[in-house]
């Protein structure tokens, strides 16, 4: 693979001012206020490309993780590039469904699916729905006979394989964790669905977790499904096709020689070798998360007890995962490059001690009204934002060269209240 697209960045300096591709940040604030989270369409299409370059050669097909970011505009444009999508949620089934995917691009994953669930995915023609639970195969079997139908199903495995993540909540793969059937149930589990004749066994599936940046780990993993595949095959179960090995991929390839990803794609070869089976892969932030700003102004500048604070406008409403997962993020001004001199807590408005960007970090010599940036805020930013406090969400803006166009409108106050009934009709027996 060639040095070239992992070094396409997506933000320079020009003049000292911060730029998504060819447009001024300063401009978006102006035009579109802040908070406000702001992509690069460049650099989501560069790190798939990226992806795609490594894996040539090998039967993989990328199934993009909605959750990671589930705008649709973003939805579309990978659609424009040939993925396909993995989602957990009847909503996100919806989303994809409105971006222009076809059921038959979606594999359906998740813990916890109910029955309407499993059956808008079956009448979509979900080309998989990864099962976690016999519960779970049991309640697809009674939705897919009475509907009629039979129903591609992938046996999502608990493998047993420790990761190291930047954070707990971000691993998957141990027992004892809810996600996932057991490895050592896995046989037992496919020879019961020989008795349910609208179940199809088409694949295994696993996940690992999330940013991880060593590759033995799925080098273990692959090895797990094709020995289970093999196993099941010698039980007289010929059906399945797919080997799925999640997501997770670290940010680490965006090193100058792209080993990461090479040594990856190796990882994936013992699968490759398995005649007639495709591999799929879901990646979600490995995509977008560098792709993506959030955009935010600072409100105040104030001291206490020897700390700087620094108060923007934007919360962890708007971005949880430094409260939530102790992610560090870059924070850079939009209009000062100078060297960072100030020591500060970046924080926000919401009323809580967890409401922060970063503390005790390094930032240039901003004050009231100076514009910041969070950076690597593409994956796992808006689709989490909540209206706690009650806030609005923020504006999601898209540029693509030397445009910028508004893709999730800003909530308003009135938002907040649309689907709240004030006086409520009351039940009775």
């Amino acid at each position: 693979m060639g040095q070239g697209v992992l070094e396409a960045p997506g933000y320079s300096r020009r003049d000292g001012v911060l730029w998504c591709e060819g447009v001024n940040l300063g401009v978006i604030a102006e035009r579109m206020g802040t908070p406000t989270y702001v992509y690069s369409a460049a650099t989501i299409c560069n790190r798939l490309e990226s992806l795609t370059q490594a894996l040539a050669g090998l039967p993989v097909h990328i199934h993009y993780s909605v959750k990671a970011n589930s705008s649709r505009a973003i939805l579309a444009l990978l659609k424009s590039r040939g993925v396909g999508v993995d989602i957990v949620s009847a909503g996100e089934l919806h989303r994809a469904l409105t971006a222009g995917f076809a059921g038959s691009d979606m594999v359906f994953s998740g813990v916890g699916k109910t029955a309407v669930e499993l059956e808008r995915a079956v009448r979509a023609g979900v080309k998989s729905i990864n099962v976690e639970s016999e519960g779970e195969i049991a309640s697809l079997q009674e939705i897919a006979a009475d509907l009629r139908v039979v129903v591609s199903v992938a046996l999502r495995v608990n493998p047993d394989i420790a990761v190291d993540t930047p954070h707990k909540y971000t691993r998957t793969a141990e027992l004892g964790m809810k996600f996932g059937i057991p490895h050592d149930s896995v046989m037992r589990v496919a020879r019961g669905m020989t008795e349910m004749p609208n179940l199809k066994l088409t694949g295994i599936a696993t996940h690992l977790g999330s940013q991880i940046d060593a590759v033995a780990p799925y080098a273990r993993a692959a090895h797990l499904l094709v020995r289970l595949k093999r196993e099941i095959e010698g039980a007289g179960i010929a059906t399945i096709s797919t080997l799925d090995l999640g997501g997770g991929l670290g940010l680490g390839a965006s090193g100058d020689s792209g080993a990461y990803l090479q040594a990856y794609a190796e990882a994936l070869r013992v699968i490759a070798e398995e005649p007639g089976t495709e591999i799929l892969i879901e990646p979600g932030r490995f995509i977008v998360a560098e792709a993506g700003v959030l955009l935010t102004r600072v409100l105040y500048r104030k001291s206490s007890g020897g700390t700087e604070i620094v108060v923007t406008d934007a919360g962890m409403n708007d971005f949880i995962r430094p409260s939530l997962y102790e992610s560090l993020h870059a924070i850079e001004s939009v209009d000062i490059a100078d060297e960072p001199k100030l020591l500060a807590n970046v924080v926000g408005p919401v009323c809580e001690s967890g409401d922060f960007f970063a503390t005790g970090r390094l930032i240039p010599e901003v004050g009231p009204g100076s514009l910041l940036v969070v950076r690597t805020a593409g994956a796992y930013g808006y689709s989490m934002a909540s209206n706690y406090n009650s806030r609005p969400r923020p504006a999601e803006v898209l540029v693509d060269g030397d445009r910028f166009a508004l893709i999730t409108e800003r909530e308003s106050d009135a938002d907040l209240t649309r689907r709240e009934i004030s006086a409520p009709h009351w039940s009775e027996d």
